[in-house]
């Protein structure tokens, strides 16, 4: 994968962000599109060989869109200033996401801003056994790759249904359950960027399957 064309590219998108633009530039973009395909399929294959439970996501189905939405959006640029995909791509359930952009490129997973009821569900679980996603976060290998989980302005009171003395309020609080490892643009040229790809999905793993194992019960 030539990730310098790919930023090369998004960085003259950015500058020239037209539909003109892009009409005459259309069979660069296809080239960089396809490119960025063929390398989501080869890191499908590595993926799906080290997780049983992984979910084939081959990279047409994976990659997003690079138009914006603007029927909802209709002060955004016409076009994303990234290509982003979502690898191990179940739906109705939180992907592996990976975004290279001209801004941030970064790898992320678990559930940003959910719906209510996925939200509930996920504050059942746990209700249930959040000790369980409690020592995930604590890991020391898992702090160190990503931190604490994303700031999401938390509710400054307990949740319906949950007392304030709750062990986990400070989860049950929380309105997004997501984690990001961010990248340079160096860390992405390097040559062991698809292992550290790997590593990532390794040690995310077992937070996103917390989450939606939550996000599948009733």
């Amino acid at each position: 994968m030539d990730f310098r064309r790919l930023f090369g590219f998004l960085e003259k998108l950015q500058q020239n962000n037209s539909k003109e633009w892009m009409d005459a530039h259309r069979k660069e973009y296809v080239t960089v599109r396809d490119d960025f395909i063929l390398w989501l399929d080869h890191m499908n294959t590595i993926l799906s060989s080290i997780d049983d439970n992984y979910f084939d996501t081959p990279g047409k189905k994976a990659i997003n869109r690079i138009n914006n939405n603007l029927l909802y959006h209709p002060n955004r640029p016409v076009y994303k200033d990234h290509f982003g995909a979502g690898l191990d791509q179940l739906s109705k359930q939180g992907d592996f996401y990976i975004e290279l952009g001209v801004e941030q490129s970064f790898i992320g997973g678990g559930y940003w801003h959910p719906s209510s009821k996925l939200l509930r569900r996920i504050r059942n679980a746990i209700d249930y056994n959040g000790e369980v996603l409690e020592a995930i976060l604590r890991k020391p290998s898992f702090r160190k790759m990503f931190g604490e989980m994303v700031a999401d302005n938390p509710l400054k009171i307990s949740p319906k249904g949950f007392d304030s003395d709750h062990q986990h309020i400070d989860l049950l609080r929380r309105r997004s359950f997501a984690v990001v490892r961010n990248f340079t643009r160096s860390e992405i040229y390097h040559p062991d960027f698809e292992k550290e790809v790997v590593k990532i999905y390794r040690e995310m793993l077992p937070f996103r399957r917390y989450l939606n194992e939550a996000v599948t019960v009733e």
